[in-house]
């Protein structure tokens, strides 16, 4: 029996947050720090859902203001 993807749980967690919220990811931030918690960890190794956190770092919201 192949075994469970570590970081499932959270990866499918952020799909239901994000449809949820019309895929505003600012609505979604708890979710999506619990992935890459868990992608950081060294058991996430064998995760597939980790595939696109591992070398990713979080976005930062930049001010529309004009200058």
């Amino acid at each position: 029996m192949p075994q469970k993807d570590p970081c499932q749980k959270q990866a499918c967690a952020i799909q239901q947050c994000l449809q949820a919220n019309k895929y505003m990811e600012s609505m979604c931030r708890d979710v999506i720090r619990e992935m890459r918690r868990c992608c950081s960890n060294t058991q996430a190794a064998k995760s597939i859902c980790c595939s696109g956190f591992k070398d990713s770092k979080p976005t930062e919201s930049k001010s529309n203001t004009s200058l």
